[in-house]
Order: structure tokens, then sequence, then C-alpha cells
């Protein structure tokens, strides 16, 4: 081969082969690390790499394409396959010979002795006869035999004796497992002995032989960047292996060569800008050349003196006089960035600027960037800044002189935020922090420029970074570690909110002008940095555990975890649901009943009753108000402060002046009325409360009349003037966010217009069928009298009979409450059905539609994308008749298409494209202390190895800080390029025709298009594409397609409350990285992520739309489980949200009926599901105690109550709720949209006889349990559900810890009431009523009892039940402990189930117990039924039932007792112990039949009694589990919690068993599970067979 070599202008070398090697013209550059004399040049011009002519300059062959070909690895791979056959075979042959169950020739060493003797003569005989190829070239000494040959032989013999000895004892599995383990013990052994270093690096020089090589020769500059990373990565394993005493200078000077010299070859992104030889295509681009041009314009701007370490004059000397080659190297001398985020932001700056100046740009006399360009990204870069200024009425420091260079200085600006932001990691969460850190640095930049002069010479000079970790160091991690420091209060998530300060609380410090007394630079004595963890800790305190002491208070805003928080939220609409329910119930209790009846005098005094209430719920919002913002206080203005205290003293003087009033207007005035009217008896009473009433109502006047003027509303929020602040002070507190949150006058009409009539519909309904048929029963049963109980009441001479008239109000008035749901779904449905269709949704739904509408496709695409030819109008419609003319002009441009993606192959083309941003954790000596460092790194797939393209270092472990999604979110946002920002998930998928539309989304950002206002988030649809897999991913996906298309399309138009519910939504890049990124990060309280980012978008003046025309794929969960534990994360997630300030903020600060949208739309949907199953938990126990006081028998008996049907009707609704038909509304409606109304009601029919409505039954109860308990204790997490295919059987272990507690134990409690209420409620077992309960709740149990086994498949296999229950035995009974997880033992679960209440405060531990006193009026009503009471309603019989109670306990705890300590030692005296005991129970068991009348229903009545009570006993003990550890019963609340466990597991395991001894039962449910689509691709037996179980071996015979 013939190569010549020679030099190209510019210093570069050009290699000219004459065989196919090297591509002609290709680029080469030498690489030389001791003979460097090259010069650094502006970034603008081609690279120039110069050499010495001395150097002596060698040819290298032109490395192969690949360093291992597929070849090697194949034969390398095909070496240890046959490697591990022979040997598998051998120990086989092995074990079969020597096993002691086999061959039973437990003789290894004599078979081995005989095995090498043979080898030994073989191995002679073959050497002796071809002696001339095996003769030694090297004569081997004694010593040397006897020191290396003989131990390896020695060696070698143990390991083959032994080996083949242990086969007599050990299984071939292990021995196999032992054998490939060699390898790992070998490189131990290596490093122990400090053999690697000796065989590799036992002289550095030697190392470095390599790169002495390259310094010799020509290297082709593609590979340049990765033979100097290899140098640096080699470096850095040689300071590992081996001690800095043995590296000498040479290899210390090499390193440094390496370190100054591979900038120039570094790996590039998209630009290489740092890359010398040929340029790439982008690099031609005009306007890639002037952004470069522009950010390359250095003129005028000051060098930098800076400050050298270094004690060498050369080194301090070239220090001093260092150049730069842009503005951000210029910005980055300065205050001291990191190399990998300038280069990062560089190219960052230049592809943005390029692509906003190319547009509507004409190419031709492309020479420098349009004056807009800058401007433009100006104003989005630092609207949020000028805001900020304004908002603290502090000087912006974006100033720019007289005669300065507006667009380097721009240019400057923009770039130092994009350093500050680039390398703020975890602060990135924090927008205003930034803006301050901006806001000091833009002010010291424009002090270089502008202000500071040097006295003698008058150049500009200006002190620089001593490094470049110097803002890293001084400004990032600062506040990084304050930030560290109140993490640590969490406690993992345990911690209340309200004891440390999260991202939000840090933030908001920079809302106050009292953040300036950090100072610049920031001074650490600073109130913002002091800690208590300064505080020194008792010596047995662990590292992470927080000191006590006095804690820095939240800002303006305390996360506490009660349920208040809704109504504190959203408390216009619970005054409004409330008023309107107080003014029905007026209403309907007239003597006429008529809605009319409001217009009567009487009616209408009545009604205006309502502002007391109205005053009185006024006085509990600011009650909230301060209680649940006091911990916040002492970070709160005194204005605001101010203002809490007046809004609780005018709501407490209105609360006692509207009753006082009045109490005058009632003529004759009774009871709490007269006790008012006697204060104010000389006042004029008849128009007293009328103007009370007028002054009370002004402030509301004035709101709606600002709702009817949004555009006057939005402008007096926004202004910072004193004048408008201290006028909007008593109606809307001064805040950062939510100012100016108002829609145009056409978007409120709209929403308003779908709240009216949606209201007006549930209060029409809620009257005529929820209140007015109560009215008339109830008025019977307030005025009866003379009721006889059938227990001991307390409160014997009570009138009105209030207990009956609660117990059937109260699930009625649950379901007022709850039915608002019910409606936003049916008018969703209808809007949402409306709209869709006007979008043209579903129009063309075949292939057939499709191929009939293509033929005007040609027609189409020259009327709206071609001009018109002369001389023809332009078409308004598209005529039937197709031009010929029209579909030659489109015919060329489909055939173009086409063959460009036949020739481009654009599928094949797209890997090495791929980007990968990783935090990359390493260990590093500082100070002479190893630490742990982290990075934020950015690689480049290419088609050998992957290229690191950026590094930038962190202040500490982000991860650590939030939650791990947003933080691996916030961490690589600053790699990715462009004004618009898509993140897809795993699960999700695109689709290629999809991506055509991807520039039609992107140019809704386009200014002009939506007057002035453009989006902040285009939300897309997505396609769930799992839903052929099982009937539950069917239901999921049909469930999850009507949310992403018909729900979305309302949220967004006409509600205008969509926010980002995940991906794949399209971001406005700049906006949000402005003001916080595209999620929130902040621990537990910010679970649910994606939503936040939505939540803070619309706060800060965003505007977020929906689009239907593009759409990406999207798997979701299809296992019960999977489904469940998804359900349970977003129940979890929207408990959080109901405790943070965005939910709060948006909640007060959005209008009325928008307000109503983003209530019902987010955590009012979970909340209607808790009250819906509260509905069913109220109703039951209303009827327990109805049926067990004697009271159903006694009143509803009566032939007028009976016959009442109001009850019945009114609970109707909410057994629509609980069925989930409110799935299925939207669902129908968008598959009839789409696919047509006959299929829908074909795909409705089919999901109920699939069991969707036990389906959706059952994720009612997931999403109450988890949402009531997050709220109550708090214990959110993070549960990943692998989204994968997962369609295997489910232990009923398994099954049992997943839904123990969030539905068995719920339907047991609820079996318990409607068996309790089928013993003594059969007053009338005829009616509706019964009907009504023996369906819904029965259907409720049902389905919380079993169905995790209906979907389970193989639930009802028999030996699989039979595994399933030896499973669970084994678990039931294995012991816990410390490392014991919880799927290997009960106690362990038993013990993470209470995790919540270890944690939780005093509030959710007296709410445990009082929840708990609800199982013991079982025993309290059922003792007093029994034929041995004898009709005795005394309270003695209550008290005896204790005592028997007592007893039992008491004995079992003896039997326990003597179990643990005789039943060992002194097995007789036990057995001695339990006679007595069988004895003593038989005498009191036959006394109390003969004697006192006990029957065989008074003992199976005495467990219905008894069971409960033991429950509630437990679940005190648990609230006190403290208390009870202490007093030494907690073993004995242990053992109760164990059996109570047994009798539930037992209960539900029953009915599973019998089903499962019926074969067809297990091949109906196979049927019902899996559609027959999924049965034709996969073979079903092989998947329900689920994971393989580890094979056991064959007992021995």
């Amino acid at each position: 081969m013939e190569q010549r070599v020679h030099l190209r202008g510019g210093g570069t070398l050009e290699v000219i082969s004459s065989q196919g090697d090297v591509d002609r013209e290709q680029v080469l550059e030498p690489f030389d690390i001791e003979n460097e004399t090259s010069k650094e040049t502006n970034r603008s011009s081609s690279f120039d790499v110069g050499y010495s002519s001395g150097d002596n300059l060698e040819t290298l062959p032109t490395p192969s394409k690949d360093a291992i070909s597929p070849a090697d690895i194949l034969k390398t791979l095909f070496f240890i396959l046959v490697w591990y056959t022979f040997s598998t075979f051998l120990t086989l042959y092995n074990k079969t010979l020597l096993g002691d169950d086999l061959g039973k020739f437990p003789a290894p060493l004599l078979m081995n002795t005989i095995h090498f003797s043979i080898q030994a003569v073989l191995s002679k005989m073959i050497t002796w006869y071809w002696s001339g190829r095996f003769q030694p070239d090297v004569t081997m000494s004694w010593r040397d035999y006897f020191i290396r040959v003989v131990p390896t032989a020695l060696a070698t013999a143990l390991d083959i004796n032994l080996s083949n000895e242990s086969l007599v004892f050990i299984s071939v599995t292990f021995a196999t497992m032992c054998k490939s383990a060699a390898p790992i013990f070998l490189l131990l052994f290596a490093f122990a002995f400090s053999f690697s270093c000796k065989a590799g690096v036992s002289k550095p020089e030697t190392f470095w032989h390599y790169f002495s090589y390259l310094s010799r020769s020509v290297v082709i500059r593609e590979e340049m960047a990765k033979l100097y990373q290899m140098a640096s990565v080699l470096y850095d394993v040689l300071k590992t292996v081996v001690p800095p005493a043995r590296i000498d200078e040479k290899t210390h000077r090499y390193a440094k060569e390496v370190e100054r010299k591979k900038d120039h070859y570094e790996h590039y992104n998209i630009l290489p800008l740092d890359a010398g030889g040929a340029k790439t295509a982008i690099m031609e681009l005009p306007e890639i050349k002037v952004a470069i041009r522009a950010v390359s314009n250095v003129e005028n701007l000051p060098r930098p003196r800076l400050r050298s370490s270094s004690t060498n004059p050369d080194q301090v000397e070239r220090e001093e006089t260092r150049s730069f080659n842009d503005i951000l190297e210029w910005l980055a001398l300065v205050f001291g960035f990191q190399r990998g985020n300038v280069a990062n932001q560089r190219e960052h700056l230049i592809l943005l600027l390029a692509n906003v100046d190319v547009r509507k740009r004409d190419l031709e006399n492309y020479d420098e960037l349009k004056p807009s360009t800058v401007r433009k990204l100006m104003d989005k870069y630092f609207k949020n800044y000028r805001s900020w200024c304004k908002y603290l009425r502090c000087e912006s420091f974006l100033r720019f002189p007289p005669g300065c260079n507006e667009q380097q200085l721009s240019l400057a600006y923009i770039g130092l935020y994009l350093l500050i932001w680039g390398e703020a990691s975890n602060i990135r969460f924090m927008p205003e922090c930034l803006c301050y850190i901006f806001h000091k640095m833009a002010d010291e930049v424009h002090g270089i420029l502008f202000s500071n002069v040097y006295p003698v010479t008058g150049d500009t000079y200006e002190a620089g970074a001593p490094d470049d970790e110097a803002f890293l160091r001084n400004v990032i991690t600062p506040i990084y570690q304050v930030l560290r420091k109140e993490v640590r209060r969490n406690k993992m998530g345990k911690a209340s909110h309200s004891k440390w300060r999260n991202y939000d609380d840090l933030n908001e410090y920079f809302w106050d002008k009292r953040c300036f007394r950090l100072g610049w630079p920031m001074k650490p004595e600073a109130d913002f940095f002091i800690h208590t963890d300064e505080i020194a800790q008792h010596p047995n305190e662990r590292r992470d555990q927080v000191p006590h002491g006095k804690r820095k208070p939240k800002t303006n805003f305390v996360e506490a975890r009660t349920f208040w928080n809704l109504y504190r939220s959203f408390d216009r609409m619970w005054m409004f649901l409330v008023l309107s329910l107080q003014t029905m119930m007026i209403v309907a209790w007239s003597p006429s009943g008529s809605i009319l009846a409001i217009f009567e005098e009487d009616v209408f005094l009545n009604v205006l009753t309502i502002f007391i209430t109205s005053a009185f719920l006024n006085l509990l919002q600011a009650t909230l108000d301060i209680i649940l913002s006091f911990g916040a206080w002492k970070s709160l203005k005194f204005s605001q402060i101010l203002r809490f205290i007046t809004k609780f003293l005018m709501a407490a003087m209105w609360a006692i002046i509207l009753p006082i009033a009045y109490s005058k207007s009632v003529q004759n005035p009774t009871g709490l009325i007269k006790f008012f009217s006697s204060w104010v008896q000389s006042w004029p009473h008849q128009t007293l409360y009328n103007y009370a009433i007028a002054l009370y109502v002004l402030p509301n006047i004035l709101a709606a009349v600002f709702f009817l003027l949004p555009p006057l509303r939005r402008i007096m929020e926004r202004s910072n003037m004193r004048i408008v602040t201290l006028i909007m002070w008593w109606a809307q507190p001064k805040l950062y966010v939510g100012r100016g949150m108002h829609e145009e006058m056409f978007a409120l009409f709209k929403y308003t217009f779908f709240w009216v009539m949606l209201l007006l519909s549930k209060l029409a309904f809620s009257f005529y069928v929820e209140i007015l048929p109560l009215v008339k029963p109830t008025k019977l049963i307030w005025d009866m009298s003379g009721v006889n109980y059938q227990w001991h009441e307390f409160f014997p001479n009570a009138t009105h009979n209030i207990g009956v008239i609660i117990s059937i109000w109260g699930p009625i008035v649950l379901v007022y409450f709850m039915d608002t749901q019910i409606w936003y779904a049916i008018f969703s449905t209808i809007f949402g059905g409306i709209y869709g269709a006007f979008s043209h949704l579903g129009e063309i739904r075949t292939l057939g539609m499709l191929r009939s509408r293509f033929r005007f496709v040609p027609s189409a695409f020259c009327s709206k994308l071609t001009p018109s030819p002369p001389g023809r109008a332009k078409r308004k419609h598209l005529d039937e008749q197709v031009d010929e003319n029209d579909i030659a002009r489109f015919s060329q441009m489909w055939n173009k298409f086409i063959y460009t993606m036949r020739d481009e192959d654009l599928i094949s083309d797209r890997y090495p494209s791929l980007r990968v941003a990783y935090i990359d954790e390493r260990e590093e000596t500082i100070n002479k202390k190893s630490q742990k460092v982290f990075y934020s790194v950015l690689l480049k797939g290419c088609n050998k190895l992957d290229e690191e393209i950026y590094r930038i270092k962190l202040p500490g472990n982000p991860t650590e800080i939030g939650e791990g999604k947003p933080e691996n979110q916030n961490h690589a946002i600053i790699f990715t390029r462009g004004e618009a920002l898509q993140t897809i998930d795993m699960n999700q998928d695109n689709y290629f025709e999809e991506t055509f539309k991807m520039r039609n989304v992107l140019q809704e950002f386009d200014e002009g298009r939506r007057g002035k206002r453009n989006p902040t988030i285009l939300g897309l649809r997505e396609h769930i594409f799992t839903g052929s897999v099982s009937s539950l991913a069917w239901f999921m996906s049909n469930q999850e397609t009507s949310f992403v298309t018909i729900g979305q399309r309302v949220l967004a138009n006409p509600l205008r409350v969509r926010f980002h519910y995940g991906h794949p939504d399209i971001f406005d890049r700049i906006f949000h990285i402005t003001r916080g990124g595209i999620s929130k990060a902040s621990k537990i309280i910010n679970l649910s992520e994606d939503i936040f980012a939505g939540y803070n978008s619309t706060l800060r003046g965003g505007y977020i739309t929906h689009h239907e025309y593009i759409q990406a794929g999207k798997g979701r969960d299809v296992g019960m489980n999977q489904v469940s534990v998804f359900e349970a994360k977003v129940a979890n997630g929207n408990g959080e949200q109901t405790l943070s300030r965005d939910v709060y903020r948006l909640g007060r600060r959005f209008d009325f009926y928008r307000m109503l949208s983003f209530y019902f739309t987010t955590v009012g949907f979970y909340f209607s599901s808790m009250i819906t199953v509260l509905t069913v938990y109220v109703f039951l126990y209303g009827r327990l105690y109805l049926v067990l006081s004697g009271l159903e028998k006694e009143i509803l008996q009566s032939a007028t109550v009976h016959q009442s049907k109001a009850l019945e009707e009114a609970l109707a609704a909410q057994s629509v709720f609980q069925l989930g038909f409110l799935m299925v509304l939207p669902m129908v409606m968008e598959i009839g949209l789409e696919k047509g109304f006959r299929k829908a009601l074909g795909d409705f029919i089919i999901m109920q006889l699939q069991l969707a409505s036990v389906f959706f039954t059952f994720q009612l109860g997931t999403k109450a349990h988890y949402f009531g308990r997050t709220i109550l204790h708090g214990g959110s997490k993070y549960r990943a559900t692998g989204r994968g295919f997962v369609v295997f059987h489910a232990k009923f272990a398994d099954n049992y810890r997943l839904y123990s507690r969030s539905h068995f134990v719920k339907g047991l409690e609820l079996v318990m009431l409607l068996i309790v209420y089928q013993v003594y409620g059969n007053s009338y077992p005829s009616s509706s009523l019964y009907i009504y309960i023996t369906f819904s709740m029965w259907f409720l149990v049902t389905s919380w009892l079993f169905a995790p086994f209906i979907f389970n498949p193989s639930g009802f296999e028999w030996q699989k039940t039979v595994d399933d229950w030896t499973d669970w035995k084994r678990w039931m009974g294995n012991r816990g402990g410390i490392g014991i997880v919880v799927e290997k033992s009960w106690e362990s679960w038993w013990e993470s189930e209470q995790e919540h209440l270890k944690h939780t405060n005093l509030r959710g531990r007296v709410l445990e117990i009082l929840l708990a006193l609800r199982f013991l009026l079982y025993q309290y009503g059922i003792v007093y039924h029994l034929n041995v009471a004898h009709r005795d309603t005394t309270i003695l019989v209550y008290g005896l039932s204790w005592g028997v109670l007592l007893a039992v306990l008491l004995v079992l705890k003896m039997v326990s007792m003597g179990r643990r300590k005789f039943g060992t030692d002194f097995q007789v005296m036990f057995r001695i112990l339990k006679a007595l005991l069988f004895l003593g129970f038989l005498s009191v068991m036959t006394v109390l039949f003969v004697v006192c009348g006990l029957t065989i229903a008074d003992v199976c009545a005495s467990f219905l009694a008894f069971l409960p009570t033991g429950w509630a006993i437990l679940l005190i003990g648990q609230a006190l589990r403290g208390v009870l550890k202490g007093l030494g019963f907690w073993d004995s609340i242990k053992e109760l919690g164990r059996a109570y466990e047994y009798i539930m597991g037992l209960s539900i395991f029953t009915p599973i068993a019998v089903l499962s001894w019926f074969p067809f039962v297990s091949e109906f449910q196979t049927r019902l599970l899996f559609n027959q689509a999924f049965s034709r691709g996969l073979q079903i037996s092989m998947i329900l067979a689920g994971k393989k179980d580890k094979e056991t071996p064959a007992p021995s015979k």
C-alpha cells in the first residue's frame, strides 16, 4: 500500500492512499504530546494544529472500522459455549459416578490419580513423537521449576481433587455456578497481591509507551478525540492502582499535555465548534455562520486579570494573558464557569439564534443577525426577571448605556443567564433564586464593561475567577447545602411537610425584598444559610438524624395534613352547595313544597338565613387561614398578618351582627332568636336585617362586577402600583404568582354557560328527587313520641327522634355533595361529543372511507398548498369532479415524497443521533480525603463507541434532594436544544406518519395565532396500544383513551383548566426553563410531578391547549396488581396535591366557574370517590343503629313512612358512581364518535359481560383508601408498576398483602353490617329498599373481596389454589425481624402496614381511635337482643358482656403463655392446664344453657358482637403502639392481629377453594380474561404458567 503525506493550508495533513482504506481528501492530524507548538486561534476559523519540522512523522495504518470485529465476538462466544458444554457434560459424568445417591463410587482422589497418570503417559508420548514441534526455546532452571511450576501444579491438583470431592455432596448446578465465578476470585487476588500493577504498569513509562507511539504518528481526525479520552481515562486508572510516589514527573507531564490539548479534539454534539479539520454541512448554513459570528464578537471586551495559585512565573504569565474566543468564554473567565457548561451553552445559544433568525428570512445577502432576533430572545428569557424586578420594585440590571454595542451586550446577558442556569443543578427548580443570582451578576457585568478603568494605562481590566469551578463552589453549592439540610428533616418522607422547607419555600424567600440581605458575594451568616443542623449533636445520634432545635419557618404557606384543606382551597364552592342545600330544604319544608314558595313572605324571610350561614362559613374560612398558616407567620410581612387578623375579626363581627339583626325580623321569636332579639329591642326591626345584608354582600357584588370585566381585573391584579396594591389588599393578597389568571370574554362565556346549565340540572334533580320526597316522612318522624327502645338508651327523653332523622338524611346529604361529579361526567360527555363532532372526529373510520376520500386529496392539495393558476378563481369547496391538472401536480409531489423516503431510509438512519444524559458518580480525592463527586454527562451514540460530549460537575447528588423522576429531567434538560421541548415516557411509542405533523404542531407556538396570548404547553392525544392483551387491559385502554381524548378536549375548551397530565405534551421550552422547569420535585408533596408543571404554568400566566390531529402511542398496565398499584400511586399523588400551595392558590384565584372545573377534574374526583364509599358506610351504620335500637320497627314500620320511596330514589344516584358508570359514559361517547355508535353499544355490552363494573367498583375502593389515608396520615411514595407484559398468576399471599387493608378489611366489615341488618332488620324484606341493599351493597362487597381473584389468571385452577394455600400458611407462620422482607413473613408485613401510624401526628392518632369506636356499636346493640338477656335494657347487660369478652381474652392469653413457657419442658403440666380450662369452659356453658337460657342463636350472635369489638381493640392498640409497648401488651396485640388475619384469610380463601374444585370455572375465567385476538396470537397456557418455579429434586426413595 502506498501512502503520501503532505501539508495542507492551515497545518492540516492530507493522506492520499493508493488503496481504498482511506477516503481521498480525508483530513488527518498529527498527535504530538511532547513537541506541541500549536497556537490557539479564533474558533470562527479552522483550528490550526501545527507541528515541528523536526518531528519524526510516521504514517499510521488506517484503523479498522471496529476495534473488535463481530467475527471475533462470535468466535469468542462459540469457544465459551464449547467450554461450558464439555465442562457441564464432564461434571454430570463425575456427579453420576461419584454421587452418593447415584453411582455410589465416592473415591474421587483415586479416580483423579488414575486420570492424571494416563494423561502424563499420553502427553509424554505426544511430545516425544513430535519432539521438533514441541521443543522448548527457553531452558528452565531447577529454581524456576520449584518456584513456578511446582506450586502451580499443586494448586491445580488441589483444585481438581477438591472439586471432584465436592461432587459427592453438592449439586451439579452449584458446582457450575462456582466454576463460573472463578474469574472473579482471580481478579480479586490479582488486586490483592498487586499482580495487575506488576504485569501492566510496573514502570509508568511502559504505561505511556502507547502515547509515545501516537506522538510520532498521524491519526485520522475523527479518531483523535477518542484517543485523548482514552488517555485521560487510563491516567485516572493509573492514579488509582499505582501509589503517587511511583508515578514519575514525565508521566505527569504527559497527562497535563493531554488535558491541555484534548479540548481541540473534543467530541461534539451538533455543531463541531471545537473541532478542527473538514467542516460539516451544518456549519455551512448561513444562519449558523452569522450566529457564530455574533457570539464570537469579543471586540472591546476587557481581558480579565486571572489570579494564579502557581509559583511558576511562566505559568502565572500564561494564565494572566489567557485569551478568549467568544462572549461565553469571557463570562467564564470572569465568573468561573465550568468548561463543559460553557461548551454546552455555546452550542445552545448559537442554535437558538440560528433557529429564531432564519424564520421569514431571505437567504440572499445573509450576513448578520436580524436586530429583532436578539430582541425576541431577550424578551422571552427575561420576561420573568423583569416581572420579578417590578414585583420587588427594584431596578432591572438589563442596562444598555448610550453608544454600547446593544447586540453584543444582549448576547452577554443571555449567555450569562444560560451559564447560570446550566450550572445551577437543583437550583433550577427555584426560578426567582436564579433571578437574584442573575441580578447581581448582571450588575457586575455592567460594572466591568462600563465602570472600571485601570488608572495608569486606561485599559479595562477586572479580576477574573481563580478557576472554572468558582461559580459552582461559591454560589451554587451553598444554596444546595441549604436544600440538602432541609431534606434531611424530611426523614425519607416520614416527617410532616410543616417540619421542613421544600423547593417552594426556599424559592419564595426571593419573593420579598428581604432577599437582598443575602448581599453579593452572598454572606454565609445571612439568615437564609443559618440552619439548626449547626447545633452540636449528641454522640449517640446518627449522622442523618435531625437535631433538635428551633427550625426556620415555612414561607408563605404550610402544607398541613388535614381534610380542611379542601374547604380552605375551595370555600366558594362549599358555601354555594351549603347555601343551596339550605335554601332547598327551607322551600321544601314550606306547606306547599313548591319551588314558587320562595316568593312567599315567611319562606323568603327564612331563606334569608343563608346569609347567617354564610357568615359562619366565612368565619370558619378565616379561622382555618390563621391556624393552617401559623407555621409561616414568621416569614410573612406585617401587612399579611394584619390581613389574616382583620379577616377573622370581620368574619366574627358578621357572625354576631347578622343573627342579632335577623332575630328582630321574626314576629314571635323563640329560643336562641329570642335571646338575640332582646339585645336590640330599640332598633327598627323592619329594615335592620336588610341593611346588614346589603352591607354584607357589597364585596360580593363588586367581585361579580369584576368577574364580568376580566380585562380590568387582570390589569389590577398584575399592577405593581402602590395604590392598586392597597385596593387589592383585602380582596386578594399580593403574591408573585397567580395574578391576572382571567380569560377573555368569549372563553368566559363558554365555561360559564357550561356550569350554569350543569348547576341548574343538578339543583333541580337534588330538589325533586333527593330532598322534597324526604320532607314529608321527616315531618312525621319529627312529630312522633313515645318510642320504645330495645337497648339501653342514654337519652330516652330526647324529642323529635333526632337519631332517626340523621340516619335517614346522612346518606342523602353526602350524595348531594357528591352527585355534582356525576353531572359533570354527563355534561362533559355531551359537550365533548358535540365539540368532537364539529372537529370532524371519526369522519374517516375505515379503509374504505379513506379510499373514497383519497380521490379528493389532489384537489385539496392544490387548493390549500399551491398557488392557483392565472385566471382561475380560488375554490371555497371541493368539487365533485376532480381536475386532471390537480392530479398531475399532486402526483409529482407524492411520487417525490415516496421516493425520498425509500432513498433516505429514515427508519434505519435514526439510531446514531441518540443522546443519553446520565448522572455519573465518582470517587475523587479532595484535600487528601476521598469524596463522592457527581457529574451531569451527555453521551452521543455513534457507530463504534459512545462519545462523551459534555461533563458538568454538580454540587452534590441531585436525586437526594427531590423526587427521582423530576430530578432526572432537571439534570438532563440543560442538554436539550430549541424553543420547544417534548418528553416521552418509556412506556410510550411514536408512529412514523405522525412525525410529519410535528411541524404543524410547533406552528401552534407561533406569534399571532391567538392574539397576544401564545400557548405554553401543547397537549397531544395518545393512542393506547395495549388494549388487546386482556379484558383488564381493554378496560384500562378504554378508560385512558376517553381521558386523553374527550376528557382533555373538554378541559381545554370550554373549561380552560387543562394542565399537564404526563407526556407527550410539548412545552414552550424558554418559558418553562425560566420559571422552574417542566415539573416540580419537592419530596412527597410533588409525587405527581407532571401535573404540577401545568399548575405552575397556569399560575405564572401560561396557556395550555389540546390538539387531536397528532398522537403518540402509549402502553398502559395490563395486570390487576399493576393497575391497582398505579391507581394507588395516582390517589396518593392527589392526596398530596390537596395539601399543596399550588392547589390552594389556583382554587382561590380562579373565578368561581373555572374553580369548579378545576376542582371536579383534579382532587375533587378523588374526594367524590371517597364520599361514595363513605355514603355506603353512613347508610349501613345508620340502618344498624335503627335495627339494633328498635327504632326501625317502631318508626319506619309506620305505613306513611314505610311507603315512602325517597331514600331508594336518592341513593340510586350513588350507585351510578359506585358501579363505574361514570367511567363508561365518556368511553361510549368517544368510541361512538371515532368508530360509530353501533360499535360503542356493542363494546359497552361486551364490557359488562366481562365484568367491567366489578373492575371499576374495585378501583373505586383503591382510590378512596389511598386518597383518604394520604390526607390523614401521609405515607405516600412512588410505586413502580413496571408497565410490562404481565399476565401471570399472582399468589394468594401477594394479593392478600396488596389488598388486605384497602379492600378486604372494608369488604368484610360491610359483610358484617349486611349480615346484622339481614338478621335483625327484617321489618320489610320485600321493599324496594331491601332489594336495593341486596344488589348494590352485595355487589360492592363481592367486587372488593373477589375481584383480585376473578381477574387473576389461573385464579381458580385447583393445583395453583393448593400451592397458594401452602404458600400463604408458610407466610403467616414465619417470624419477622430485622432484614426479613414482607414477602417472607407476616410479622414483617404487619409492621410495615402500620408505618403510617408510626409517623402520623396526634390529630391522626385521635382520628384513628375515633373511627375505630364504630366497631363497638355491634356489641352494644346485639347483646340486648340475646335470649339470655331476657329483654333487660339496663347498662348491666352491656357491662356483663365486657366481662365475658375479657374472660375469653384472658383464657386465650393463658393458653398462649402456657404454650410458650410449658409447651417444651413441662408438657404434662401444660396438658393439665388445657384440660382444666376445657372442663371449666364446659361447666360455664352448661350453666348458661340450663340455668340462664342461653341458646345456639345467642352463641352465633355473640360472634357477630365480639368479633368487631376485638378488631376495635386491635386498631386502638395499633394507634397507641408506644403506650402498649411500655406496658408490655404489644405482643398480645400482635397475636390478636395474627388471629384476625387467619380468620380473614380463611373467609376469603374458602369460596375460591370451592370454586376451584370445578374445572369449568377455570375455563370460564380464562375465556373471560383473554379475548379472541389474544388467544390466536399467543399460547395462553404458556403465559398462564407465569414465572417458572425453581426445580425441586425428586424425593429419594
